[in-house]
């Protein structure tokens, strides 16, 4: 019986642990203040079924997620929302949001970002700033040499593509099939 309800409760750490711990950006980019760290922004809409995908089997694939839990600061934000958000001294809305629509208007902050396909995947550095985007659903297996990539700063060694071709060669996967 202890064994029994000890495998329970490991099995249950395990499960929670290997879950995003998603934040708002307004509180990622305050966490920066304190403890800098990178912020994964992961752009998504209530509608979209490859961000439901990613969501379930990318971001809360264990390895994924943990990663992210540790190094980054992860932000889950639609981007058609409604929301008003206070950042990097502004002040961004959405002023073409309509509860009626399925689909909305691209959020304010979504065009600050460039983001012009969903899902995506932006990064920013310790100090609010773009380092890249990466469109359109991607595995867990694609996402994974991205995370420690730029974590590690690894990005600002590469300067051509056979630099960052010679990297995902060399690059060795922690996720089992």
């Amino acid at each position: 019986m202890k064994k029994t309800v000890l495998l329970l409760s490991i099995l249950i750490t395990f499960f929670a642990s290997s879950q995003v711990r998603w934040m708002t950006l307004e509180e990622a980019v305050n966490a920066q203040k304190t403890v800098p760290k990178k912020i994964l922004i992961n752009f998504y809409t209530d509608w979209c079924a490859p961000c439901k995908i990613m969501e379930k089997n990318t971001y809360n694939q264990p390895v994924i997620a943990n990663y992210l839990n540790e190094n980054y600061y992860p932000v889950k934000f639609n981007a058609e929302g409604k929301e008003q958000i206070n950042v990097f001294g502004r002040t961004f809305t959405n002023t073409e949001f309509d509860n009626g629509n399925k689909k909305n208007a691209m959020h304010d902050f979504t065009k600050y970002m460039n983001v012009n396909a969903i899902p995506s995947a932006v990064f920013l550095d310790e100090t609010g700033n773009p380092i890249t985007i990466l469109q359109g659903a991607l595995t867990a297996k694609e996402l994974e040499p991205y995370i420690p990539f730029i974590a590690n700063n690894e990005y600002k060694k590469i300067n051509t593509r056979a630099q960052w071709e010679n990297y995902q060669k060399k690059f060795k996967s922690s996720i089992k099939d």
